[in-house]
């Protein structure tokens, strides 16, 4: 018999894009099967079919703005027991100022929640009542109002962090879309008579042609890096960036993380030193809340958190994406080495819902298993500090009395200087290597 397969609950959102189509009429599904993609500004996933049957009709096309409760597909049913409907959790939309800003905003990069990694078409959203943000480049913008512009939520977003009016600029998309590319040529002076600069002052990167000095080719960069790239460089900048370098002695602690993988490999799961170092950073941002803080949007004020949601940086082939232990506080190292694992997997897979990458009020990014001695991880905002991790090494120490073989790991904290100084920053540093020195402190 007919059914009709609507859009399930996205959370708060009015109206999110249609950006792929998977499925043709007469197509064969089964419960679980993707049918469209949705992206939103904050990510893309796909909408499950919760039947088995065979496709009768499409009502939706690319570029088609969607809601919860719309008709995506008519599909015949086969008699198999539908699956209970997937309901994906979306995070609140952005306030439309700095002054209504949610005390609690998501604090993770956007980053999509499929495993595509090609060219995806960008949908146009003419019409849409897109959230306006303001981005404190040099001031609040004096062109708000994009709603008549023929673009997708990441060129909006691309558009205030280089403060550029969409409403200027020609779209040669299809249906007149305005791309990121349209961007690039009205700052580079190719249209709309454009300057010869780009947001905020800043010049752009001439254009070059490769081709002159040997063999190129045009490689598309993959979804994560087109969404993810958009908000590294609004951190980078709006927040004054600081970095400080320490080491911890984990002699001691990563002996003990030893003996419970040996055990933890028979039980099917793995103990990693991210585990302890999650829950040493849970013990550090105690002592200093303000590291696990967030600007308030009047700039006079800090928020305050009183939770410990901690998101670490997976590496997948299409590149990195950031889930999020929630109540990282009240789990220990089994539970989370456990989670760490199956969100890891689910990463791999392009399986990561939006809930999945929500909420982290401090995030880890480990270089442990690559490489490297130091560097300067970006402060993934709101957040206001991220801490960086690489490869562990021994090397000798003074005791004291005589030099012995000790397993220092490297760790490297980026902070937004606006709300933790120097001092602060070595402070929590401090707390965090000598709790990873001796595990016990954990419990203190």
């Amino acid at each position: 018999m007919p059914t009709e397969i609507k859009v399930p609950d996205i959370g708060d959102f009015d109206a999110v894009p249609v950006i792929e189509i998977h499925v043709a009429v007469g197509d064969t599904i089964s419960p679980e099967d993707p049918l469209v993609t949705l992206e939103s500004d904050k990510a893309a996933m796909d909408v499950p079919s919760p039947i088995a049957g065979t496709i009768k009709e499409i009502k939706v096309a690319v570029g088609d703005n969607v809601k919860e409760g719309s008709l995506i597909v008519i599909a015949d049913a086969d008699g198999t027991a539908a699956v209970e409907e997937a309901k994906p959790e979306e995070p609140k939309p952005a306030p439309k100022s700095a002054s209504e800003q949610p005390v609690s905003a998501p604090a993770n990069t956007p980053a999509p929640a499929t495993s595509s990694g090609g060219a995806q078409p960008q949908p146009g959203n003419a019409g849409v009542d897109i959230p306006d943000r303001v981005y404190p480049l040099a001031g609040k913008l004096d062109f708000a109002d994009f709603s008549n512009a023929h673009a997708s939520p990441s060129v909006r977003r691309a558009a205030r962090e280089l403060e550029v009016d969409l409403n200027e600029v020609a779209g040669t998309g299809e249906k007149g879309r305005i791309t990121k590319d349209d961007l690039k040529r009205y700052l580079s002076g190719g249209g709309g008579g454009a300057g010869s600069t780009g947001g905020a002052g800043i010049p752009p990167v001439p254009e070059i042609d490769f081709s002159k000095f040997g063999d190129v080719e045009n490689v598309e960069m993959s979804r994560i890096q087109k969404l993810s790239g958009p908000a590294l460089h609004r951190s980078w900048l709006n927040i004054p960036h600081v970095t400080h370098n320490d080491e911890s002695d984990i002699t001691e602690t990563d002996k003990f993380r030893k003996e419970m993988d040996t055990k933890a490999k028979a039980e099917g799961y793995r103990v990693t030193l991210l585990s302890f170092i999650i829950k040493a950073s849970v013990s550090a941002l105690r002592q200093h809340w303000e590291v696990n803080s967030s600007l308030h949007p009047d700039g006079d004020k800090l928020i305050r958190k009183n939770y410990y949601n901690i998101g670490f940086a997976a590496d997948t082939p299409n590149g990195l994406v950031v889930p999020v232990i929630k109540d990282a506080d009240s789990k220990g190292i089994i539970e989370i080495s456990k989670e760490l694992g199956e969100l890891s997997a689910k990463a791999r897979d392009g399986k990561l819902s939006i809930a999945d990458m929500s909420g982290a009020s401090f995030t880890i990014s480990s270089l442990g298993g690559i490489g490297g001695t130091t560097f300067t991880p970006i402060v993934n905002a709101p957040e206001v500090a991220i801490l960086g991790v690489s490869r562990s090494k021994i090397q000798p120490e003074w005791n004291g009395k005589e030099f012995v073989p000790r397993n220092m790991l490297p760790l490297s904290l980026s902070y937004d200087h606006r709300a933790i100084d120097g001092a602060l920053a070595a402070r929590f540093c401090v707390t965090l290597k000598t709790t990873m020195h001796d595990i016990r402190n954990i419990l203190l």
